[in-house]
């Protein structure tokens, strides 16, 4: 399906306990043509396809129609879309057993341009989508969140575990997206137990695979796009910045373990401990290529190297010890696996 037999052939296996859960379950799932999205949506049908769980999904969509025609392998007998978004979807008057809230308005410039925008979506939107799971009495929800709650990062702290208590400035429009997860996580708390379903929350942080966008602000999406026009890969700044990246297939798999076992109101970070500075992944990636693509930095005048870089990585120790999630897939073979995918759509 879609060219990710492989990861789907993983997925499959390493989640069979879980998947089988479902057996039986009606779920909704706002996001459904997302990265994320495209991602548990496939694997959904994969496990219905192997499992015959007799499950039923229903995506919300912007437009459906589009979708399925850009990607007519999500036409699947288990699969069916509400046209919509999270501010004005029509209720459908169904039942549902399971809520996935993986609505994920990422985006840096529609952040960073029209910041009440970004904050209405993620409240006014996340207090809608939870309005409606009690309302079809919904027994248990995911809802997706993102390690951008916690605010910056300390230098002092290596990894961001879950009961860090720090935030980010509610006097700075930059964080609207930061803020509006954090109040979109306290209504989803608030929501469910006032209506009686469970709630579990995944904090996500940063990841790499097929579907990821190569146009924004996904500084590894932006490599892998100029690596296969033949260009440069530049770094925008002094690439010293830290981060870690989880493959996508390793991602469902996370996402799934927290649906089935996460413990009702407990949030899981969501991502790889396997830290890289930014120039390491360029250069990673460079060499992922038979003619690896220069590496050069592209430091503004104004900007002074900043001799450290900023960091932003999860402790996953949570989800390792009470979930018994891992990282299957290393760094190194999550760039190949996505630069493969991405030479095969071209």
């Amino acid at each position: 399906m879609l060219g990710l037999q492989r990861d789907l052939d993983e997925v499959i296996q390493r989640g069979k306990e879980d998947w089988l859960k479902l057996r039986g379950k009606s779920i909704f799932i706002t996001g459904g043509t997302g990265f994320f999205g495209k991602w548990l949506l496939a694997s959904l049908c994969e496990a219905q396809r192997r499992f015959d769980l007799g499950i039923s999904i229903t995506a919300l969509s912007r437009n459906p129609h589009a979708f399925l025609e850009k990607y007519p392998a999500f036409s699947q007998p288990c699969l069916s879309f509400i046209p919509g978004d999270v501010l004005n979807f029509p209720y459908p008057e169904k039942k549902f057993d399971l809520g996935i809230h993986a609505a994920v308005e990422a985006s840096a410039a529609l952040n960073l341009d029209h910041p009440l925008q970004m904050l209405e979506t993620n409240i006014s939107g996340t207090r809608r989508v939870m309005e409606f799971f009690g309302k079809a009495s919904v027994k248990r929800v995911l809802f997706v969140s993102s390690g951008a709650v916690y605010g910056p990062q300390p230098p002092e702290i290596p990894l961001l575990s879950e009961g860090y208590s720090g935030a980010p400035s509610p006097l700075n429009p930059a964080n609207a997206y930061a803020e509006g997860k954090r109040a979109a996580e306290l209504y989803s708390a608030l929501i469910s137990r006032a209506r009686g379903f469970e709630l579990v929350v995944a904090r996500c942080f940063a990841f790499v695979g097929p579907f990821l966008p190569l146009d924004t602000h996904f500084a590894v999406g932006n490599f892998i796009r100029d690596a296969l026009a033949g260009k440069e890969i530049v770094i925008k700044g002094d690439g010293t910045p830290i981060r870690s990246y989880l493959y996508a297939s390793d991602l469902v798999l996370w996402l799934l373990g927290v649906l089935t076992r996460g413990r009702n109101q407990t949030a899981y970070n969501v991502g790889s401990e396997e830290s890289v500075t930014i120039e390491e992944l360029a250069n990673t990636l460079s060499q992922c290529f038979e003619r690896p693509p220069v590496v050069r930095k592209e430091i503004p005048s104004a900007e002074r190297p900043s001799g450290g870089g900023n960091r932003y990585l999860p402790s996953t120790k949570l989800a390792r010890e009470q979930l018994g999630l891992q990282q299957w897939i290393p760094l190194h073979e999550a760039l190949r696996r996505t630069i493969d995918w991405n030479q095969t759509q071209r």
